[in-house]
């Protein structure tokens, strides 16, 4: 069930690669879409702004253990790549330990300090309490969400995409089941949403890790296996940690927009949730091409066959953009009736026409955030995990002055600018970076038939800020 990414055309392994991913991209959206639906349907517009008040905080907690899984995956897929088993091991064994840890240690925090984290973020008085009951039950569910994530980031090291999904697609069933048994037959209020949410993941993530042992004699581990080592950790915290950085640097300037939005009114807050999860629904194909190229990009890598990782971004971004023009103008004549699904009010009018200018903004944007999610994640799979950070640095920077500047000038259509403003910021550093990258590492690449040997310290400014802590095998 493994698949080596290192042989064969690079365009129709990046389709064959994505469709799987996006299917299950697509069932995560959709069951968020289903909790916000429910939620906003039957619970009403206040419950729903609630919920979506939560976001940027969910985004900066889950956002950094998301990014620790992310980390931990990359020596995992070089190691496949390279076709060192016993290694590839021994990162999984570390890659679980540390997991383990992290995430019981952000669960505890997190859901001690979410009230707290909300008041700072101005969420409106009326919807404080729902917001903390929400978040506080995410937030205890972290664990619950490693799991899933740090299985499935193993199995698509080895170029399994399509286990994960199956499980993510039963997830997401389960969880439209018991939105609609906790909110409507118990009455549980948005609490019942986060159970659902939380239940999912569990049987995921546990799902994920049964066939990991029955059906992937490769991750069968020794006793000699999981020896740790506080060099191999801290070796994967140095590859996982900007990453998780790099998620909450960027939720930071996310915070401070939902700040600002919050500041505008209960409607403004409930629109921007209503669009931003249309808005992300519509983005599913991005996630899948950029969780293609760390996959591909990493095997590769670790195979040393350097002008693959170029050829499969070329194809990531040729099937990105034509989806771009086509998903602009379903936002443009679709908008209206989309949002209405999550909104059935007259009075909710304005929520509405909010929600579509949200929308509409985001969406003549979303060739720049393509190119966001699959040159970030080429340069993650390469090892260069502190570009991530750094440009997550300038998306934080674009969502600050929006937040500052725009919104208190121009009120809701100021917000509405956030998104875009972060990912051409984002761009402006990431596309230079990956090009100045490829072109150190063309100078310095090994044939294959040879021995790999240790780098020598970047010199360049670029890469000496970003070269990642393991050493990337194709030096």
């Amino acid at each position: 069930m493994t698949r080596d990414l290192t042989h064969g055309k690079p365009m129709k392994l990046v389709i064959s690669f994505a469709a799987p991913l996006l299917l299950g991209v697509l069932f995560q959206q959709f069951y968020s879409f289903v909790d916000t639906a429910i939620v906003g349907r039957y619970l009403g517009a206040e419950k729903l702004a609630a919920v979506g008040a939560t976001g940027s905080v969910n985004f900066l907690v889950i956002g950094l253990c998301l990014g620790f899984c992310s980390g931990f995956a990359i020596p995992i897929a070089q190691d496949f790549g390279a076709k060192d088993e016993t290694r590839l091991r021994h990162h999984v064994w570390h890659a679980v330990v540390l997991s383990a840890v992290f995430s019981v240690l952000f669960a505890v925090l997190a859901a001690l300090l979410c009230r707290p984290m909300l008041r700072l973020m101005n969420t409106p008085e009326e919807i404080l309490d729902a917001s903390a009951r929400y978040i506080r039950i995410i937030f205890a569910a972290i664990p619950c969400c490693v799991l899933y994530n740090m299985a499935s980031g193993i199995l698509r090291s080895l170029g399994d995409s399509k286990t994960p999904v199956f499980f993510l697609v039963l997830a997401s069933l389960i969880n439209i089941v018991l939105d609609l048994f906790l909110i409507i037959r118990c009455g549980m209020d948005v609490a019942g949403a986060a159970v659902a949410t939380a239940v999912s993941q569990l049987i995921s993530g546990i799902g994920c890790v049964i066939v990991m042992q029955k059906r992937f004699p490769i991750l069968r581990l020794n006793k000699k296996d999981k020896t740790f080592s506080l060099k191999t950790a801290r070796s994967m915290l140095g590859i996982g940690l900007p990453m998780g950085l790099q998620f909450s640097i960027t939720a930071i300037g996310s915070v401070l927009v939902q700040w600002s939005v919050n500041g505008l009114g209960v409607n403004a807050v409930a629109a921007v949730s209503a669009a931003g999860k249309l808005s992300m629904f519509f983005t599913c194909v991005f996630d899948a091409l950029a969780s293609t190229m760390a996959t591909f990009a990493g095997q590769n890598i670790g195979a040393r066959k350097l002008e693959r990782v170029d050829q499969g971004l070329r194809a990531a971004a040729i099937l990105g953009i034509g989806y771009c023009a086509g998903a602009f103008v379903l936002v443009l004549l679709f908008a209206r009736p989309l949002l209405g699904l999550f909104i059935d009010s007259q009075a909710a009018a304005q929520v509405t026409d909010m929600g579509i200018q949200f929308l509409r903004l985001n969406a003549a944007f979303y060739v720049p955030l393509l190119f966001v999610n699959i040159v970030r994640l080429s340069i993650q799979g390469m090892g260069y995990t502190r570009v991530a950070m750094l440009a997550g640095l300038f998306e934080m920077i674009a969502r600050m002055a929006v937040a500052l500047l725009l919104v208190p000038a121009l009120g809701f259509t100021g917000a509405c600018f956030a998104n875009p403003a972060a990912w051409v910021m984002a761009d402006v550093f990431l596309i230079p970076c990956y090009l100045h990258i490829m072109r150190s590492l063309r100078g310095r690449v090994l044939p294959s038939t040879e021995p790999v040997s240790e780098a020598e310290p970047e010199e360049e400014a670029c890469l000496s800020a970003a070269a990642p802590v393991r050493p990337v095998r194709v030096r």
